[in-house]
Order: C-alpha cells, then sequence, then structure tokens
C-alpha cells in the first residue's frame, strides 16, 4: 500500500505480525470465569497492578495456554512469576474485606 507523503514523493508500508502471534477469540467460553474474575479484580482495584489480580491474570492465561489459545510462554517472558497460587476466591473476598474496613473507618 502506497502513501503519501509531503512533497508529493511515496513511501511503501509494510504491517508487521504481532509479537506473540494470534489471539484467537474463546468463542466457546472455555476461560470465561478465570476473565471475569480477572476483570472483577482489575475492576475492584482501579485497574492497579495488584498482586492477587495478576495471579488472577496468570491462572486467565494458564487456561488459554491449556486449551490451545495462545501459544505456551514461560511465566517469566510473561512478567508473571513469584505469585500466589489460587486454590479459590479467597484472595479477593480477603482484599474487598480488607478494603471495606479500612474504608468505614
Amino acid at each position: 500500500m502506497a502513501t503519501g507523503a509531503p512533497g508529493g514523493t511515496f513511501s511503501r508500508w509494510t504491517p508487521t505480525p504481532p509479537e506473540r502471534g494470534s489471539f484467537p477469540l474463546d468463542h466457546e467460553g472455555e476461560c470465561k470465569l478465570q476473565m471475569e474474575k480477572y476483570l472483577k479484580c482489575m475492576k475492584f482495584t482501579a485497574n492497579q497492578n495488584a498482586p492477587n489480580c495478576r495471579a488472577l491474570a496468570k491462572d486467565y492465561l494458564k487456561c488459554r495456554m491449556d486449551n490451545q489459545l495462545m501459544d505456551q510462554s514461560n511465566w517469566e517472558s510473561l512478567g508473571l512469576v513469584n505469585l500466589p497460587n489460587l486454590k479459590n476466591d479467597d484472595n479477593v473476598k480477603n482484599d474487598e474485606q480488607t478494603k471495606s474496613s479500612s474504608s468505614s473507618t
């Protein structure tokens, strides 16, 4: 695709593919629960990069990798190392209780 430039010269623009390839949509909803937990956490923390939200992001990306919705990557390259393991919703519940108790004082 040629684009016009000042002075009447033309240059060719070459699109580059995404660094990690395509990111297919989850049409079957295989990772919807993990995605909703992560988005709820981000909304609750006003989009701050909280450790509990990062753990939920790791859980979501693990689900996507396990279901071939993205390529396998190591956690270090994704910036998701040394995070707590998620076993249940206690992390989000504890943060909600902490925030509500600190805001009521």
